[in-house]
């Protein structure tokens, strides 16, 4: 309860002091290339409930077909994406997730189903939180985009290599959480954002 109602008025509060910034990017966007502000894709929440989650839109469009991007080689990347993604600030519109009750501010990220498909029964305990905007594996994985640009095949070493990684990570965190390692983790979030 305590954590649904500061997911509530912590989104709703940064979305009113986020606003001109919001009206900034978007012009930039509609500036930078042709397409909408907002990107949606679906993803698995908790207990297995898809919905749709919002980023900025950081592509050209229709250019969601190959689903593992590559890093600063992906040519699907506009000009003010690129930036939005370095800085994480594509992430931002998820506060409409939070605000609707998709989504926590801490939790694991939330994956696409054809992703979710291949947990084991044990990494599908992902699935009994609701899933957040930053958590420990967000934090270590910060540079995934670097490493999988390094990859001859990017997504086979997301499924082999990060994946896994992060869905332990995740089970880590379940097992942890609680409201002082959420203000950590969220702390922890704003100062990478900074640097």
């Amino acid at each position: 309860m305590l954590k649904r109602a500061f997911d509530f008025f912590s989104s709703c509060i940064a979305l009113l002091f986020l606003s001109p910034f919001f009206v900034t990017v978007s012009l930039c966007i509609i500036f930078d290339s042709k397409g909408g502000v907002f990107y949606k894709q679906n993803r698995v929440g908790k207990d297995g409930f898809e919905f749709g989650l919002f980023k900025f839109r950081t592509m050209r469009p229709n250019s969601d077909k190959v689903k593992i991007t590559v890093g600063d080689r992906d040519p699907r990347v506009t000009v003010i994406g690129y930036y939005l993604r370095k800085y994480k600030l594509d992430e931002l519109p998820q506060l409409l997730n939070i605000a609707m009750g998709d989504m926590s501010v801490v939790g694991p990220r939330p994956e696409v189903k054809e992703y979710v498909d291949l947990y084991s029964q044990e990494q599908l305990l992902v699935l009994s939180v609701k899933p957040g905007l930053t958590d420990i594996a967000t934090l270590e994985y910060v540079k995934e985009a670097e490493l999988l640009a390094q990859s001859a095949n990017p997504e086979k070493t997301y499924i082999q290599e990060i994946m896994p990684d992060k869905l332990r990570l995740n089970l880590e965190y379940i097992e942890k959480q609680n409201f002082l390692l959420d203000l950590k983790l969220i702390f922890k979030t704003f100062a990478r954002i900074l640097n």
